[in-house]
C-alpha cells in the first residue's frame, strides 16, 4: 500500500482530528532526554508540532524520500536497512509505516538491532477494524493497492515485539476526540469507532548465566592449629 493513503487521510476532517491526537499521543511519548538519540522511521512533515528539534539536537528522521519537517536532521535511507550502529538509539518512532512497509519484518528486526537496551520503540498504526478507515479506503482507492495485505492488528504488533524480546507496557486507541491508554493486560477491548492506536515497548536484554555443577559441596574449614609444625619429643 502506497504511503501516500496517509497523507490524504490527513486532509479528511477525521483526518485531522487524528492528527491532532497524535501529536498530543507523540508529544507525550518522547520521554527520554534531549540528549539522547531520537529516530523517527517515516516523515510526517509537521515532526515540530509534537517535538522541538531545535532542542532535541539528536532528533533525526530517517525517510526514503526524504520527508519530514524542514529544519529538522534527516537522513535518506530505506526503512529496512538502516545506515546506524548496533545498540546506539534510546527512542525510536514509527509513525504509520509499518502497515505501508513491504519490508516490515526486516525493519522490525533492524528496529531491535540499532535500539540500545531499554530504549524505547513506539509505533502507530491505523486500526484495521476501523469504519471510517474502511470507507475512505474504498472512497479513494487508488491511494491503495491492498487493504488485507497492510493493515496490522494490535495483537500481531504485540506478538511480533515479543519475539523480539520488547516488553510491552501500554497500548492507546484514537478515537474521535480522546486517547485511551491501558497497560497491555488490560487492553483485551478494542473499540471499533477508534481510527488508530499506539504501542509502547521496551528493549530488553537477557544475558544468560552459565549453570556450572559443583565438583566439591563438603564444607572447607580452617583450623587454628593446621598452620602450626609439630616437633618430635
Amino acid at each position: 500500500m502506497k504511503r501516500d493513503f496517509l497523507f490524504a487521510y490527513y486532509q479528511t476532517p477525521r483526518g485531522k482530528l487524528l492528527r491532532d491526537l497524535e501529536v498530543e499521543y507523540l508529544g507525550g511519548a518522547i520521554i527520554v532526554s534531549c540528549k539522547q538519540t531520537v529516530l523517527q522511521i517515516g516523515g510526517l512533515g509537521w515532526e515540530n508540532e509534537f517535538v522541538d528539534c531545535t532542542l532535541y539536537t539528536n532528533y533525526t528522521i530517517l525517510d526514503a524520500k526524504n520527508l519530514g519537517y524542514k529544519d529538522a536532521r534527516k537522513i535518506r535511507a530505506k526503512a529496512y536497512h538502516l545506515p546506524l550502529q548496533s545498540d546506539s538509539v534510546d527512542m525510536i518512532i514509527l509513525p504509520h509505516l509499518l502497515e505501508f512497509d513491504a519490508f516490515r519484518f526486516q525493519t522490525m528486526r533492524e528496529v531491535e538491532r540499532v535500539l540500545k537496551p531499554e530504549g524505547t520503540v513506539v509505533i502507530l498504526n491505523f486500526n484495521p477494524w476501523s469504519v471510517w478507515v474502511r470507507y475512505q479506503y474504498l472512497w479513494d482507492k487508488r491511494l491503495a493497492d491492498s487493504w488485507r495485505g497492510h493493515f496490522i492488528r494490535r495483537a500481531r504488533v504485540i506478538d511480533w515485539l515479543k519475539l523480539l524480546n520488547f516488553e510491552v507496557t501500554t497500548v492507546s486507541q484514537f478515537n474521535l476526540d480522546s486517547i485511551k491508554t491501558t497497560h497491555v493486560k488490560m487492553a483485551n477491548a478494542f473499540s471499533l469507532s477508534s481510527t488508530a492506536y499506539g504501542v509502547k515497548a521496551i528493549k530488553r536484554r537477557y544475558n544468560l548465566i552459565p549453570l556450572t555443577p559443583v565438583k566439591n559441596l563438603s564444607p572447607r574449614v580452617a583450623l587454628a592449629g593446621s598452620a602450626m609444625t609439630s616437633h618430635p619429643k
